[in-house]
């Protein structure tokens, strides 16, 4: 797995159809609670892909604004809120001026930026006294998470975590780009159970149905693939089901920026 970047503007016109599957609705009641808590009028989510948080978020504030790097994602997000202002650049280069925002996040996205760590310093520049930064995601380092994927797919656990930063290290980030303090919190816990060959019809068992199948080659794709479908006739062989185990947690780091 030589090439660790996704081409999203490739999958963007079915990148959305996962929300239909799963809306992650914990993550949306979290985003709902912190624009309250600090009290948000303009909002700024880099990584916006389709833009499904910003428009889930634009009736609470009076600005929400996007950043992706995919042009291809940006022409969904503005099918969802073709109002709303869509910037196509870098995480590490933010376009915006200093306390220009009182909430920036990222969701399922920090992996995908050149220099999370630069990101983090540029969102602390963008905040206004009292603001925060959400970032949510993965952290596959802690070794709770329980997925199918890993076990079939030669290297997507390993390329995890390489790709992901962990919870620890972000937390470092913040507090040396100056956030006074960083909270910890479960936003989201993913959880399924795909019962024998329910899981070939799974959305995000597709190729480019999450960046860890996407990252792969077709080959070790197709092998991965093959690697389920002999499980299962192996299982269905003796009289059994074969179980598909989904338990991911998606975490929410939050740091505050000094108020007055």
């Amino acid at each position: 797995m030589p090439d660790e970047r996704v081409n999203y503007d490739t999958i963007a016109p079915a990148y959305h159809h996962r929300y239909a599957v799963n809306s992650l609705r914990g993550v949306a009641t979290e985003l709902h609670s912190l624009v309250q808590k600090c009290k948000a009028e303009a909002i700024l989510e880099v990584g916006c892909g389709t833009g499904r948080w910003l428009a889930e978020l634009r009736a609470d504030a009076r600005l929400v604004c996007g950043l992706d790097l995919s042009p291809g994602m940006l022409r969904q997000a503005r099918e969802h809120l073709p109002e709303a202002p869509l910037v196509c650049g870098r995480a590490n280069q933010l376009p915006f001026a200093e306390a220009a925002f009182d909430l920036v996040f990222c969701v399922n996205a920090i992996h995908h930026f050149d220099q999370p760590q630069v990101f983090i310093a540029e969102a602390r520049r963008l905040l206004r006294l009292g603001g925060a930064l959400a970032v949510i995601c993965m952290d596959p380092h802690t070794g709770r998470d329980r997925w199918y994927l890993y076990d079939y797919f030669e290297g997507t656990r390993e390329a995890d975590l390489r790709r992901f930063p962990s919870g620890g290290m972000v937390l470092d980030w913040m507090t040396a780009a100056g956030f006074h303090s960083v909270e910890w919190q479960a936003a989201e816990r993913v959880q399924n159970r795909l019962m024998g060959r329910d899981v070939l019809d799974s959305h995000f068992l597709q190729k480019h149905g999450t960046s860890q199948l996407a990252l792969l080659t077709d080959a070790a794709y197709t092998a991965g693939l093959s690697k389920i479908k002999a499980a299962l006739a192996e299982a269905e062989a003796v009289g059994t089901t074969l179980v598909f185990p989904v338990d991911i947690w998606l975490t929410m780091l939050t740091g505050w920026a000094p108020g007055e």
